[in-house]
């Protein structure tokens, strides 16, 4: 381990990570679907977990071989997912305390997320969390190429001013640990979507912010 080496901001994928958003993401589209006439079920959604809502979306209209105008669908899940959301959004375990601890030690931290702005700050409206505690905000929006490309991190990492070397992804979808993997970060993995099998390229895994081992963010 080298100086240069040290870990200084923290990149957080938000569903699943920070916010329990699967299951209302899921419902949301499958009502979506229904709206247009086909019946869909949630576990269609699972492949495409992580890679936003373009792909989540295209990914099961591709698999029934339903046409889909995938902007207006999208418009249209994000505003029953907001609906759904109010009030039912959860954070996920040891949030509060993680992004605390990486306050107290001076590390930047950013969210790095493969949703719409739209989403994101629904998400941080209903998870109780401030955008003005984050140094960085990096959507779908700002990148070309979505998870598993490595380009949300590297953007989040640019905008921290940080090289990725320096920085821990947290994520809890295979795609988006490739992509940390592949923008040069290292990568905390949570069980909270995915079994340990399926993110066994992170380097930490553990079930939640609540339980991350102390190495993961002491280096």
């Amino acid at each position: 381990m080298t100086m240069g080496d040290m870990l200084k901001g923290v990149l957080f994928d938000m569903d699943g990570v920070l916010v329990d958003t699967e299951e209302l993401i899921a419902c949301a589209s499958v009502e979506m679907f229904r709206e247009r006439g086909l019946e869909v079920k949630e576990e269609d959604f699972l492949p495409f977990v992580g890679t936003g809502e373009v792909r989540y979306l295209g990914g099961v209209a591709e698999k029934y071989g339903f046409p889909l105008d995938l902007q207006e669908a999208k418009r249209r899940v994000y505003e029953i997912y907001d609906r759904l959301a109010h009030g039912n959004l959860q954070l996920l375990p040891g949030v509060k305390d993680f992004i605390e601890r990486c306050r107290e030690q001076g590390l930047k931290m950013a969210v790095a997320t493969s949703a719409d702005r739209v989403k994101m700050l629904i998400n941080l409206r209903e998870g109780g969390l401030s955008a003005e505690g984050f140094d960085a905000l990096v959507t779908a929006e700002d990148v070309t190429h979505k998870k598993p490309a490595p380009d949300i991190y590297l953007k989040a990492a640019e905008r921290l001013g940080l090289p990725p070397a320096n920085c821990l992804v947290v994520e809890d979808a295979p795609a988006g640990i490739t992509a940390g993997k592949r923008a040069g970060a290292r990568v905390l993995a949570l069980t909270t979507s995915f079994g340990e099998e399926e993110l066994r390229d992170a380097d930490w895994i553990a079930p939640d912010l609540a339980h991350v081992p102390d190495d993961a963010i002491e280096w």
